[in-house]
């Protein structure tokens, strides 16, 4: 186990700050949540752990057959079985007599919860696991290194000489001065990606409804209401969606040639994990959503408002004067804003601080050359 899953613990491991050319709220999305949806979708496929993902058994059906047949097909639990007494009212929750028992296929009345997902569930997470780095990855190819390029190796402790500090801080300002009013393209894909992790998330919350039928949108509220009403009024909301023992019908011939259904009796074993990945991740993608949800909103006020960016730059700067830092912000676009952000949580608290009163000095200075022309 630790040998499929160890290699994993390294993708939550904080690495060195160049490397950060985003925020947390992305590496939410691209390391942690792609983390846990790879090993949800490998957990799915350890049948050394879990037993077999299906067993069946019908009479007069070899059990190769019927196993293979049902797992293709799908299976199904009865609805009104879902509540009573276990062992008395029905032999599992949702097995039982369908409305006409001559009927065992699906009858008008719909008297039938079909369950024809489960063995896609492992190729799902994966895909989903994909569509999590996908922003992460077009803003690594759209960002190209700049952080890295402007950084100069200023973030590593080893870096003692103060000439060489000094002149790489010097040189990092005079850029930032040269290119002031040019980040704008750069600031914008970097949103379109925040926006790109918010429209997944919710994608995705959309999609696992529709794949687990309609249920997935109410599976941890209705978990979680089960436990506040009595035992036999009690329909278990993970017995209906990931039900462990169903029941599955295969056609075959009678001695006469005459077709007889034979009804069988499944059990899912891999259902025992699909409703714990999908408990935690009901829970885990709401999480997700509204905390990049509330980012956004501050994104926008970020870019609406001044002062807003004032207190950001402020909360990151304090040993700067506020008057240097609403110099700097003053002139600087958006674009030139947010980049400033990023060398902010790059920079050692020390030398940031020397970088803004640079800059402000060139500002001033440009500004001064202004009005002398």
């Amino acid at each position: 186990m630790y040998g499929i899953f160890g290699s994993f613990a390294g993708r939550l491991k904080k690495g060195g700050s160049a490397n950060f050319i985003d925020n947390t709220t992305f590496r939410l999305h691209y390391r942690v949540t792609f983390t846990i949806l790879i090993v949800c979708s490998l957990l799915t496929t350890l049948h050394q752990y879990i037993g077999s993902p299906i067993d069946c058994m019908a009479q007069g059906v070899p059990g190769g057959i019927m196993n293979t047949y049902c797992w293709i097909h799908g299976t199904f639990t009865v609805p009104k079985q879902l509540t009573g007494r276990i062992g008395y009212d029905m032999p599992h929750p949702g097995v039982g007599p369908t409305t006409d028992p001559n009927l065992i296929r699906v009858n008008d009345e719909g008297d039938e919860i079909r369950h024809g997902w489960y063995q896609w569930v492992c190729f799902v997470l994966f895909l989903q696991a994909v569509l999590c780095y996908i922003p992460h990855y077009l803003w690594k190819s759209w960002e190209n290194g700049k952080i890295k390029m402007m950084v100069q190796d200023l973030d590593q402790l080893g870096l003692d000489d103060p000439s060489t500090k000094k002149d790489r801080r010097l040189a990092s300002a005079d850029y930032f001065k040269r290119t002031m009013g040019l980040h704008q393209l750069y600031v914008a894909k970097y949103v379109f990606c925040e926006v790109l992790n918010f429209a997944n998330v919710v994608f995705q919350l959309y999609f696992m409804n529709f794949f687990l039928g309609g249920e997935f949108f109410t599976y941890g509220t209705d978990v979680l209401r089960m436990s506040e009403l009595p035992f036999e009024e009690r329909v278990d909301p993970m017995a209906r969606v990931f039900p462990k023992v169903t029941k599955c019908t295969f056609n075959n011939y009678g001695p006469s040639g005459t077709v007889e259904l034979k009804d069988g009796l499944c059990i899912l074993a891999i259902n025992i994990i699909n409703e714990k990945i999908y408990i935690f991740l009901w829970f885990w993608f709401l999480t997700v959503t509204c905390w990049t949800g509330v980012h956004l909103m501050l994104r926008v006020v970020s870019i609406a408002f001044k002062n807003f960016r004032l207190f950001i730059l402020a909360s990151r700067a304090k040993a700067n004067k506020k008057s240097d830092l609403k110099t700097v912000v003053r002139q600087c676009s958006y674009g030139d804003f947010f980049l400033l952000m990023q060398l902010a949580k790059h920079f050692e608290p020390a030398i940031f601080h020397e970088f803004i009163i640079d800059l402000r000095e060139k500002i001033v200075l440009k500004r001064d050359d202004n009005v002398d022309d």
